[in-house]
């Protein structure tokens, strides 16, 4: 008898979590422990059901999927993490591939294809959709340094992360600092230093760095 496969789905699209969830409930072997709609629920979620699988997407509120995929991987190594997303951005790629997800496939892949990440996955093997992989091998075979944009990212800490991300979702610096249970003055220190590592002069070329690097649904 095979074993079952516990998933918990990471979206905040309630569309997209219910037809994957009857997609993959329709297997014998696989079960939808939990949902998600954002990044800190998912981190939670993992955290209290220990699923064999989570599958998430990147631009999710709060907290989005790269985020969030580093703190499940630190706490539950055992656990296998695939990315479902609408973005091919390298930079996620990279990023998430050295986190050590198991999978990224793009939202345009076929049900069969996201079963067989799955269970790849449950082998110790990485399952790319084909764009995502030819996108890896032209990087390799024609090495760049990479976006300017995505080069800035990098420069935050997780701290400046999460804080650059609640301040594009629209949050005010009260908010933020009652959301992540800091000081008003140190979520100001935060915005200093974010807009200063990624040479942006207003609040608003904030938001459209962050739409920029899909970490923000602009139909929020």
């Amino acid at each position: 008898m095979k074993k079952t496969i516990k998933i918990l789905l990471a979206d905040d699209h309630t569309i997209v979590r219910q037809g994957l969830g009857r997609l993959l409930e329709e297997q014998a072997d696989l079960k939808i422990v939990g949902e998600a709609t954002n990044g800190n629920i998912a981190v939670e979620q993992a955290l209290n059901l220990r699923p064999d699988i989570v599958i998430m997407d990147i631009a999710m509120p709060r907290m989005n999927g790269i985020e969030a995929a580093k703190r499940i991987r630190k706490q539950l190594p055992e656990t296998k993490i695939l990315i479902l997303s609408m973005y091919a951005h390298e930079h996620y790629i990279h990023e998430l591939l050295e986190t050590g997800v198991s999978g990224y496939l793009l939202k345009d892949a076929s049900g069969r294809d996201i079963i067989s990440a799955i269970h790849a996955a449950m082998k110790d093997e990485t399952f790319l959709s084909p764009s995502i992989s030819k996108k890896l091998v032209d990087t390799y075979l024609s090495p760049s340094k990479g976006s300017s944009r995505a080069q800035r990212y990098k420069r935050l800490s997780n701290r400046e992360r999460e804080v650059f991300q609640l301040i594009a979702e629209g949050h005010t610096t009260r908010q933020i600092s009652d959301m992540l249970f800091v000081s008003i003055s140190t979520v100001k220190s935060h915005r200093a230093n974010i807009m200063e590592k990624l040479n942006i002069a207003s609040p608003v070329k904030l938001v459209h760095f962050a739409i920029q690097l899909g970490l923000v649904d602009p139909d929020l």
